[in-house]
């Protein structure tokens, strides 16, 4: 698997992988912090203490038993997509948001925010399964099968989509 993660150790990478119900996933570190998370497993471990935790937390958000992440992150992005995560992070368990919405408490515009949204580096923990388009509609999601997985994730959480 090829990692958008550019900053490594001069061992590598920090990474583990976990099996879920939308499939295998990876999960990177750098510099104490979750960097990236990919559909698909990557051999060769490199786990580490924040890495068993961000598994342990990711298996009990599937297990419908954590709602919340509590977990150091730094995704890479600009002050804008920066801005937009932290917006979708404030987005609570079980609820969404619309694009126009996020849009208009930034002061930006829907198609940005939806481009934040696709540039998202760490899916689930950094909720974006969580903004929607107007009126209900699902919009799109970049990670795993695309819209059918973020239909997952919102089902998980208990959103009626329209």
């Amino acid at each position: 698997m090829k990692s958008p993660v550019t900053a490594q150790r001069a061992t590598g990478p920090l990474y583990v992988s976990l099996a879920s119900p939308l499939g295998s996933l990876t999960v990177f570190e750098d510099a104490e912090a979750i960097v990236a998370i990919e559909w698909g497993r990557a051999g060769n471990e490199r786990p580490s203490p924040l890495l068993k935790e961000a598994k342990r937390q990711l298996d009990a958000y599937f297990d419908r038993r954590l709602t919340r992440f509590e977990l150091p992150l730094a995704p890479a992005g600009s002050r804008f997509q920066r801005a937009v995560w932290d917006r979708m992070r404030a987005i609570p368990y079980g609820e969404a948001r619309t694009y126009g919405e996020l849009a208009e408490a930034l002061g930006g515009v829907a198609r940005a925010v939806g481009g934040a949204c696709g540039k998202n580096p760490i899916p689930i923990i950094i909720p974006c399964h969580r903004v929607v388009g107007q009126g209900g509609r699902l919009g799109g999601y970049s990670g795993g099968d695309g819209p059918a997985t973020k239909r997952a994730l919102l089902k998980l959480e208990g959103y009626l989509l329209v």
